[in-house]
Parts: C-alpha cells; sequence; structure tokens
C-alpha cells in the first residue's frame, strides 16, 4: 500500500464568540485567586489542544508567584499554592504504548508543567487526580482552602472532570454540577465555585472552552482546524462533513496502513483505501444509504463515518501496534507505511508521526527511549512553527487585525483629546 497523501483542505472558519473574548480579558484577575490550573487536553491532539491565547496570562501568573523564568523548576518564595497541571483526557483513544513516552518528552520541553493522562471512565483517574489536588493543599496547610481553575479548548471534558472530582471526593449523594455536552460551547460564563474536598478544603471553577482567535494560515492552520473539528471542537456545521471524512481516512491509514480501523465498516475482505469517493461508496452501499435512482448519498456516509469515530473508532484505533524494526514487522504481518525501500512512517494520535530508519533500530536499542527522541522532535517543530506564527501574526486574522488597528486609532484619539483638554 502507497503512502497516503494529505486531501486538500478548506480554509479554517474564524470562531471566537464573545463569551470567549468576556473569558479571555477576565483571566488575570481570576488568576490573583487562584492555586492550581488544570488545563485539559485532548490526548488525540496533544498539541493541537494547547490553548496558546492563555500562555501569555500564565506564564505572568507564574512569575509572580515566584518562580524563576529562567529556571522552571525553581521557585524563589512559596507563600501559596502555585501549580500547572495539564491533564491529557481521553487516555484510552490513543495506543498505549506512547503514553511513558511522550509524558517523558513534555517534561523535558515543559518542566514547569505536571502531566497526567486520564479517562473519565476510569475511576483509578479520577481518584489520582483527585489525591493530587488535595496533596498540594496539605503542603501549605496554614491556607484557608485551595481554588482550582479549569481551562481548555472547546469540548475537550472539563465540566465532565469536574463532576467525577467532586462525585469523587465529596462522599454521599451529590447531584451533577455542571451540564456537559457533546457539542462545544456549552459553558459560557465563569461558574461558581464547586467544592471538590471537605478536609483540606478545595474548590473548583469551570470556565467557557477558549479556541484560538484564529487557526492560521496555510496548510498547518488548514489542519489545526479539521483536527479540532472532528474531535467537536469547533461548532457544527462550520465544516463540510465530507472534508473531515477525507482528513479521518487518511489519518487512519497512516496510524494502520494494513489494518486501519475503519475496515470493521465495509464488507468482509476489502482492502484498505485512500480514495474518499471509493470508501464513501462502499460504506454507504453497505449501511443502505440510498438516494433516489439507486444513487449513494455519499453525504450521509461522511456524517455516519465521522460520527462512528468519535463514538466508537477511536477505541479501534487506539489499538495500532508499534512497529519500528523490519524484523518484527514482518513476524507480525503489520509492516508500518513505506516511504522508500528503507525508511517508514509511524504515528500516535494525530498530532504526532515519524520516520524511522534502519539508523534509528540497530540490534539492541530502546524502543521506548526512541520514541521518546523521535515525539521531542514533533513537538520543537511545533515550538518553530508556533513562535513564527505569533512574530509574523499568523494566528490573527485580517478581520482582527482591523479591529486591533481601530481600536488603536480611537485610544490615539482619545488621548489626543485629553491632551487638548488640558
Amino acid at each position: 500500500m502507497t503512502l497516503p497523501q494529505l486531501p486538500v483542505l478548506p480554509i479554517p472558519p474564524s470562531w471566537f464568540p464573545g463569551h470567549m473574548m468576556k473569558f479571555t480579558r477576565m483571566l488575570p484577575a481570576l488568576l490573583k485567586r487562584t492555586n492550581v490550573v488544570l488545563e485539559i487536553r485532548d490526548s488525540r491532539l496533544p498539541l493541537t489542544s494547547i490553548n496558546r491565547t492563555l500562555e501569555g496570562a500564565l506564564k505572568k501568573w507564574r512569575l509572580e508567584r515566584g518562580w524563576d523564568p529562567n529556571n522552571p523548576g525553581r521557585r524563589f518564595f512559596a507563600v501559596e499554592a502555585c501549580e500547572h497541571i495539564v491533564v491529557l483526557n481521553k487516555r484510552d483513544l490513543v495506543p498505549e504504548w506512547g503514553l511513558e513516552p511522550f509524558r517523558k518528552a513534555m517534561a523535558n520541553k515543559y518542566p514547569h508543567q505536571q502531566l497526567f493522562f486520564a479517562s473519565w471512565q476510569r475511576p483509578r483517574d479520577i481518584r489520582n487526580l483527585s489525591e493530587i489536588l488535595v496533596n498540594i493543599a496539605k503542603e501549605y496547610p496554614h491556607a484557608m482552602e485551595l481554588n482550582v481553575l479549569v481551562i481548555g479548548m472547546p469540548n475537550v471534558g472539563k465540566s465532565t472532570l469536574l463532576n467525577a472530582l467532586r462525585n469523587m471526593g465529596i462522599k454521599g449523594r451529590t447531584p451533577k454540577a455542571f451540564q456537559t455536552s457533546a457539542n462545544p460551547g456549552m459553558t459560557q460564563a465563569l461558574s461558581t465555585r464547586l467544592k471538590l474536598s471537605v478536609d483540606p478544603l478545595v474548590y473548583a471553577y469551570d470556565t467557557p472552552g477558549v479556541m484560538l482567535p484564529f487557526l492560521g494560515r496555510g496548510t498547518e492552520g488548514a489542519e489545526r482546524g479539521v483536527k479540532l473539528a472532528l474531535i467537536a471542537g469547533i461548532k457544527e456545521g462550520l465544516y463540510d462533513m465530507e472534508a473531515l471524512a477525507a482528513y479521518l481516512l487518511y489519518r487512519l491509514n497512516i496510524l494502520n496502513p494494513l489494518s486501519p480501523a475503519y475496515l470493521q465498516l465495509l464488507p468482509s475482505g476489502t482492502p484498505p483505501t485512500h480514495d474518499l469517493e471509493e470508501f464513501l461508496t462502499l460504506l454507504g452501499k453497505r449501511m443502505g444509504m440510498i438516494k433516489r435512482g439507486a444513487e449513494v448519498d455519499l453525504s450521509r456516509a461522511a456524517v455516519y463515518f465521522v460520527r462512528w469515530w468519535r463514538e466508537e473508532g477511536g477505541l479501534l484505533s487506539a489499538s495500532s501496534p508499534l512497529e519500528l524494526d523490519t524484523a518484527t514487522a514482518q513476524a507480525t504481518n503489520t509492516t508500518p507505511s513505506q516511504i522508500g525501500s528503507n525508511t517508514r512512517l509511524q504515528a500516535w494520535g494525530f498530532d504526532f508521526q515519524w520516520e524511522v530508519t534502519p539508523d534509528d533500530t540497530p540490534e539492541g536499542y530502546d524502543r521506548e527511549l526512541l520514541v521518546q527522541r523521535k515525539m521531542e522532535d514533533v513537538i520543537d517543530d511545533y515550538l518553530v512553527k508556533t513562535d513564527m506564527e505569533e512574530v509574523e501574526e499568523g494566528n490573527i486574522s485580517q478581520t482582527q487585525v482591523k479591529k486591533r488597528a481601530m481600536i488603536e486609532e480611537k485610544e490615539k484619539r482619545r488621548l489626543k483629546h485629553l491632551a487638548r483638554r488640558k
């Protein structure tokens, strides 16, 4: 099977409602009474779901609480708790073999963050996270309470997390604290405080999901938008489902080229395919999605494919094996995607993919260490690209550039008017 080719992707839409802007402006003030920031991300998109809109405020918050700007692991003074915990939700939707290498790679690149993988379906994960918060509170016995602020992109599971933590930390019957939804944007305002623990006292605030004001330009921006739309992080209707289906087919072929998860939707014995129309036609016929004139309803098949992946297909794709060396791949009949005769492609989730050559896999090599190094390379590339976007204002749309110029011009006129009055 040949290497999948990235499909043509639509220009990413701008979706940044007023409640997101309002919360972004409120954040610096909220952090003044915050001890722990729980940033929730999606394990399938551990880089794409980084909320870069809020990073500046978080950096300033840490510096004000005594953390060394030149050594993220050192703190000059510690009057009260100040911790940034990144929770990678839906850990069961990515292959298990990548969890530990990713944790180590992120620890090297982001030493000021604690990283925690979780699934809200696993009580042990909720219990462990609850214990982390309680232990932080116990480190500051003179503090009256520990305040936790939960932030993240839309639809990454913030409200569901808080409901689970409340049920775990408060004994007896506890009603569901917050409404949850499969669609982004359910939470549009800062919540009232929710008690997570009685002794010590731990409270938490739920916050609106905040999207990037602009997803970027070029291929990177287009791919970023499609990824977020696939996990339902962008409002339904802003993307054509066939575009999402095309990218999903591409990604599933990379994750497991010989036996991609979608094959269970097709007739037995059907080989993998890179052709979206061929795939949707086979799927539509199998599911009886036929329009008048005996024509297959491709649009309906695309919707079914994307929703299948969100509901159950993700679990199947998470079973993709780690096969790096040729001998093991041949023995298990799971040879990864071929780039050349001696170079293969390996992927983890939708944000990580790397090439593997014979030089990477000498006899006796450490598989976990190799994966960690490859992941660190991907993270470095991500940091370079995002830094360039910041410098070039690649994360700001033309509409926002005009609005910013208008605000600046109004401020100049106001100051000029005040100067004349004096």
